[in-house]
């Protein structure tokens, strides 16, 4: 088996009422019952204008060299519907990994759920405006190569994450989390909880009656200082 051009046909799949559960949780309020520790960098940002502002699916992992779309191209002949490709770029910013043909493709004929990439892409002035989730790092008129090497459904680092295929990806406006599949029904429940309690506070904060009252607390606990006067130096 040579390591860097391995295509793997089968995943490991979440369960599907599971993840579709998520579609209806802020992905902040999921990242938050997760320690906060599952959010992909900002700089991997919805640049589309999909109508459903959540975007769930499984995760169709895609490792390819910096600035090579080939094993990208293979995807799209493999890929399933409803799947999110979440591709690792090593984190390059100077070729677009795909554009509007590939897209295209991707949204009518293979049906997927979504697009996830630590790169770049270009025809942003029709992307723009899709009903798709296309998430990246931004736009350039520089094209990929298609040379490789690359693998599919293998773990990757996508955005500062590890990625998983079959993990859960959850896409809204504020970014994208990754939500392992095998912690998924014990996530589900901690988020659904979280929810509620966040809508709570919400409608304090709204009607007055917030509880502001940690924050002195918790500021005494780590001995602040708070000082009734004017700095001088």
């Amino acid at each position: 088996m040579s390591v860097g051009k391995r295509i793997y046909l089968q995943r490991e799949m979440p369960d599907p009422e599971i993840m579709k559960q998520f579609k209806t949780i802020p992905a902040s309020n999921v990242g938050d019952v997760m320690s906060r520790d599952c959010a992909m960098n900002p700089r991997i940002h919805l640049v589309s204008s999909p109508k459903d502002q959540m975007m769930v699916g499984p995760a169709y992992t895609i490792k390819t060299r910096a600035g090579d779309n080939l094993i990208l191209h293979a995807a799209l002949n493999l890929c399933h519907e409803g799947d999110v490709l979440v591709l690792s770029n090593e984190e390059d910013n100077t070729r677009a990994i795909m554009g509007e043909v590939m897209m295209a493709y991707l949204k009518y004929t293979k049906k997927i759920a979504g697009i996830v990439l630590d790169g770049p892409i270009r025809d942003i002035d029709e992307i723009s405006h899709w009903d798709f989730p296309v998430y990246c790092t931004g736009t350039t008129p520089g094209g990929p190569y298609k040379e490789g090497p690359g693998e599919i459904n293998v773990p990757i680092a996508c955005g500062g994450v590890a990625v998983n295929p079959g993990d859960i990806i959850l896409g809204d406006p504020d970014g994208v989390i990754c939500i392992p599949k095998h912690d998924a029904a014990q996530i589900l429940k901690d988020a659904k909880a979280f929810q509620a309690k966040d809508e709570a506070k919400l409608e304090a904060s709204k009607n007055g009656t917030a509880n502001r009252s940690w924050v002195e607390k918790t500021l005494k606990e780590k001995n602040f200082e708070i000082i009734d006067g004017i700095y001088k130096p």
